[in-house]
């Protein structure tokens, strides 16, 4: 299967959960609005989130497909599946362990990440409680993800894809269960735990389905293939996290601004579907095939996999980013405004993705690019670049943040400034690595369609800047509903960017239906 299927297979079910994920977050953000019961509530939700992106998306796959996937073609079924047993009861073992000291020390640990609202005690107890229950999340994440690394090994994309919209099929009722926002947000952690243990139980009978008998009974053994795997999986899990490590920064700084951290959430909300939708997406799609072109040492495979591969994220991505710098406070204000969410709290919340817009591309290289080092068995190498990355965007968050507060503006700003700053160091850092060992150069063919991605998104954005400053008359004239006529705005411009993409040859009609023909 074709990369251009695989990321078609996976972006539509993502598409499925990012949409219904909408629903959840219009929900919850009506209910909850922007304050200390929502911080408290985002709060609760940074450990699950991080666990999913590191784990559910790839991060950990990442590590573990390539061992699994070699043991499987050299030594046979058997023996594939053994390493994933044992990898599985290490795995479980650790993060159970984690999970417990987590519940006992939970007051502590917030205050790294919630420690600037320390001194409201309800609310700092409400996001303690919130979190705790929401903490488990981390073992069946954990599990979640290596059941997926053995679906992916065998070219199964569809169910590893699908299980997160069980999230969002247990968030959207715990929503609607009261009007109560305290109420709200405790049946919010619980249905995040519930739907981790189905997803767990889902992907189990996806990998039995596949013949691979698996066990969680039985004392942990770190064999010398689960040290190898673990060895690998433990700085390319961190590698593969630096964005979402920087996220977690972030949101601890934003702590010191009541209702921030909600500001920033809801940028999230938006800035991340393209990462989801195509970055996840396309890295996951090329690591079996850039490892078997590392195994047979096929550096022409390599190199044209690597090129669909960034080529299809910039192509995607591109236009995403472009709608996002133009229109920010629209978007926000489109979806989220209602309940206890206010028009104030979009043009604070639009102010941050403005500056999370123009780092989107990065985001997403970074997902696509480093699996090119993954495939080779080179976990440290991104590693160290995530863990620059994350030191920057500290150090730099933090500094933009207490100034801009010192001159009497929002300091939360900063920190979607150094995000997107320490995103796209992370890329240089990894695109020239690659470069200076020869492991990959992009070709002239990928560098020509990357301009005219921009160019054809240069003229979507003229499009949805025209549409923006005109809403009032699309309300006026074919819909008077803000949701959907914010939804025909991103349609023209959808289109605008199609059509763009065709006359300027960014996109070859022959180029999509070949690649979904292989």
């Amino acid at each position: 299967m074709s990369i251009a299927r695989n990321t078609l297979v996976q972006s539509s079910l993502t598409l499925g959960s990012r949409i219904l994920g909408f629903v959840r977050d219009v929900l919850l953000v009506a209910k909850l609005g922007a304050g200390p019961v929502n911080d408290a509530w985002v709060t609760a939700q940074q450990f699950p989130n991080l666990f999913r992106r590191v784990f559910a998306e790839g991060a950990f796959a990442s590590a573990f497909v390539p061992t699994y996937a070699r043991t499987l073609e050299a030594e046979g079924p058997e023996a594939a599946e053994a390493v994933a047993q044992e990898a599985m009861r290490v795995l479980f073992a650790f993060t159970a362990a984690l999970t417990l000291l987590a519940q006992i020390f939970m007051p502590w640990v917030l205050l790294l990440i919630h420690g600037g609202q320390a001194d409201d005690h309800v609310h700092y107890n409400l996001a303690v409680l919130l979190t705790r229950i929401t903490m488990p999340y981390l073992t069946c994440m954990a599990l979640a993800a290596l059941l997926s690394g053995v679906l992916n090994s065998g070219q199964r994309f569809i169910l590893s894809s699908g299980v997160p919209t069980l999230l969002n099929l247990c968030l959207i009722p715990a929503a609607l269960i009261s009007n109560v926002p305290e109420i709200v947000a405790k049946a919010a952690a619980g249905a995040v735990l519930v739907a981790g243990v189905l997803q767990v139980a889902l992907l189990w009978w996806g990998v039995t389905r596949q013949k691979v008998r698996l066990s969680l009974i039985g004392w942990p053994r770190l064999t010398p293939a689960v040290r190898k795997v673990m060895a690998l999986a433990v700085p390319g899990t961190i590698a593969a996290s630096g964005t979402q490590i920087n996220i977690l920064v972030s949101q601890s700084l934003a702590s010191f601004e009541v209702g921030a951290k909600s500001w920033l959430y809801a940028a999230d909300r938006l800035y991340q579907l393209p990462l989801g939708l195509v970055g996840v997406a396309v890295g996951v799609a090329i690591l079996p095939r850039l490892s078997g072109a590392a195994r047979s040492e096929d550096q022409a495979r390599a190199t044209a996999t690597m090129d669909e591969g960034i080529g299809l994220a910039l192509a995607l991505t591109l236009p995403a980013a472009a709608a996002l710098l133009v229109a920010p406070v629209f978007l926000i204000d489109a979806f989220f405004v209602r309940g206890d969410f206010f028009e104030s709290d979009a043009v604070a919340s639009g102010g941050a993705l403005f500056h999370f817009a123009w780092g989107v591309p990065a985001f997403v290289l970074i997902k696509v690019l480093a699996p090119a080092f993954f495939a080779r068995e080179d976990t440290k190498t991104p590693m160290q670049f995530a863990l620059v990355s994350v030191a920057i965007n500290t150090v730099l968050g933090a500094g933009l943040f207490f100034w801009l507060s010192s001159q009497g503006r929002v300091g939360f700003i900063g920190l979607a400034i150094a995000t997107s700053v320490a995103a796209w160091v992370n890329t240089f850092m990894l695109a020239t690595t690659l470069a200076a060992r020869g492991w990959y150069r992009p070709g002239a063919l990928l560098v020509s369609r990357s301009v005219r991605s921009v160019i054809a998104s240069a003229l979507m954005a003229g499009a949805v800047w025209f549409m923006v400053h005109n809403f009032q008359w699309v309300r006026d004239n074919i819909v008077d509903s803000r949701a959907l006529a914010a939804g025909i705005v991103i349609l023209v411009g959808g289109v605008t960017y199609a059509v763009a993409a065709l006359l300027t040859g960014a996109i070859r009609p022959r180029d999509i239906t070949g690649a979904l023909r292989r």
